[in-house]
Order: structure tokens, then sequence, then C-alpha cells
């Protein structure tokens, strides 16, 4: 029976059983629905029972699909990573690899670390760091012969995507200028800043920019918001009084001015950031310097629980 199972079958099981609606990934995996529900009703047949249920309103994984679900996905990504290693040791990893981010803050601690041991471990690959700026969409930087992959603030949920590594976890802060009402405090909340203007950033996503500085606090007060197309133009902004900016704790590093301070939010979840990049476009120097930044951030980790 299993000889003839083909991944098609497997990919288009188990996109399903994530996105639970046939349109979604029809377009996710780029084919046709009735090739979608074909490739379904064959896998059905050859494991001899009905993996999903299906009614005109919602479509849900019977337990033998979510027990064939819970089984497959390691498997298939270990089948992912044998084929991408096959492939490295068949082409090799070199050339240059291009890695945007729009400020430092996305990349995270170990950062240079990761760099540093994708080149030792890939000498004929090199990685170049490219300022994606805020000045266009920066998911449509993810394209063919601009950026390989970026270090984006999360979430992003484009169906195309990969999230790779988390590489970044942080508390949140409030960057105010020094003389403003809020300046000193010990910490704020989020409510108290629906007094006060935020930045709006239209290159990033509105999942993101949502998550990041909710449009409404938990008391219901709407935050007003303002473009902002650069970081020093924030910071130029939040010292004039112009503008509060909610950031990470992490902006204190990177980024100064003499006339703005910082106060801890105590109410905001901390903010992650993570590696990126389009499926279709994934190449073997992006799926090896992903799984460089998972090798130093597990190390880095298990130091911490020693």
């Amino acid at each position: 029976m299993w000889e003839g199972v083909e991944l098609r079958e497997l990919r288009v099981f188990l996109t399903l059983a994530e996105e639970l609606h046939f349109t979604r990934t029809a377009e996710r995996l780029g084919l046709s629905q009735s090739r979608v529900s074909q490739a379904l009703r064959t896998l059905e047949l050859r494991v001899g029972g009905v993996l999903f249920e299906r009614t005109s309103r919602r479509v849900r994984l019977t337990p033998l699909g979510a027990q064939l679900r819970e089984r497959l996905e390691p498997v298939v990504e270990q089948l992912r990573l044998v084929l991408g290693e096959t492939r490295e040791a068949a082409v090799g990893v070199g050339g240059t690899l291009r890695l945007g981010m729009y400020t430092p803050v996305n990349g995270g601690p170990h950062f240079t670390e990761i760099i540093h041991a994708f080149e030792r471990r890939h000498p004929s690959c090199r990685v170049e760091l490219v300022d994606s700026d805020l000045s266009r969409d920066q998911l449509e930087r993810l394209r063919p012969g601009d950026l390989d992959l970026l270090a984006m603030r999360l979430p992003v949920s484009a169906p195309d995507l990969v999230i790779g590594p988390i590489l970044s976890r942080e508390s949140r802060i409030a960057a105010v200028a020094k003389d403003h009402p809020l300046a000193g405090r010990e910490s704020i909340t989020y409510d108290e800043l629906a007094d006060y203007t935020l930045p709006w950033v239209p290159a990033l996503p509105s999942e993101l920019m949502d998550a990041f500085m909710p449009p409404v606090t938990s008391s219901g007060k709407a935050i007003r918001r303002a473009e902002l197309r650069s970081t020093s133009e924030s910071m130029m902004r939040v010292a004039s009084g112009e503008l509060v900016h909610p950031t990470v704790r992490s902006f204190v590093d990177h980024y100064g001015h003499p006339g703005v301070t910082f106060v801890p939010i105590s109410d905001l979840p901390p903010s992650e950031t993570a590696l990126v990049w389009r499926a279709a476009t994934a190449s073997a120097a992006v799926e090896a310097f992903a799984r460089t930044a998972e090798d130093v951030l597990a190390e880095r980790r298990s130091e911490r629980r020693r």
C-alpha cells in the first residue's frame, strides 16, 4: 500500500490539517481545489478510513486523521531535513545569503554569533546584512533577487511564509521625552498611553502592528496613531513630546537620544522576533542558516539552565 503513496498526498493532508479549509489549502500549495480533494480521497483509500469530516460549513480532523497528523508531521520534517542536507552535500552552500532587518533589535542577543557560526560551517557562503528600512512593505522584500530571509518581529502569518527559529523574546518599555508626564515612573500601563499619540508603520504587516501596539486598550480606550517611516524619525518625535513609542528593552542598547528616556510597560506581553522566509524560494543556504541559528540558540538555552 505505502509503496504507492506520493509526497503530494502527504503535503495536502498536512496543509489541510493546518488550514481546515480547502480553498486556502489549494492556494497555499498552488493546486486546484479538485486536485486537493482528489489527493485527499486517494490518501483516505490508502489508509482505509476517513481523515476529515467535511460539511458545507466546516472541515475538521477525525480521530483517525488527528492520529495520522501527530505521527506523520515529525516524519515529514525529518524527510525535509534529510533531503535538504543531501542537496547541500551535492551542490554545497555557497554564494551570498542576503539577510535583511529594519532594525538590529530584531536579530536578538546572539545574532552575530549565529552569523559567525554559519560562516565557519559554510566558508563558501557569505552573509550580507541588508538594512530593509521602512520605506516599503517588509514582506515584499522576500522576492528573488532582493532578500533571502528576514529577521522579523512577530506575528506574521502569510500562507507562503516559513517562520523559523525565535531569535528574541523581550519585555516591553515605552520611549518618552525626558520632560514627559510619564517620565520617571517606575512603570506604566498600556491604558495610560491612550492619552498620547503612538507610531504606526505602514511598511509592517497590520497584524504585527496591532499585536505590538494594540489599537484598543484593555479598558476599551482607542489609541491615536501617527504614521512613521524610520526609527530615527521616531526618536526625534519622541524627544519633542509628539509621540510615545512602545518598544522592547534591547531598543535602549541600539538607539539613544539625549532627550528620551524609557519606562517599563507592565501589562503588555513580551514580543518575539524570528527568522522568516518564503517557502517557495528557500535555498540550501537559507535552510542551513536556520539550522545554525537553532543550534546556537539551543546551546545558549542549555547554558542558562545549568
